[in-house]
């Protein structure tokens, strides 16, 4: 019995996804971040926020804001 639930863990454990935030990633791909991009610009941050991080408006601006963007 020790053993079927051992094996059940392990399987349920390996299920598990691995993804990171997608919100809070780091794409250094992102064209908007190898170009003119000013990360102190409320607008331009947003804007790549929503684009390379794929935020939402609200999510984009609070996070902005706490980087300094005005």
């Amino acid at each position: 019995m020790r053993l079927v639930a051992v094996i059940i863990f392990a399987l349920m454990t390996a299920a598990c996804d691995q993804e990171q935030d997608i919100t809070g990633s780091t794409t250094p791909a992102c064209p908007l971040r190898n170009y003119s991009y000013n990360p102190r610009d409320m607008n331009q941050c947003v804007s790549a926020c929503k684009t390379c991080d794929r935020g939402t408006t609200v999510t984009c601006t609070t996070s902005c804001t706490l980087k300094g963007a005005r």
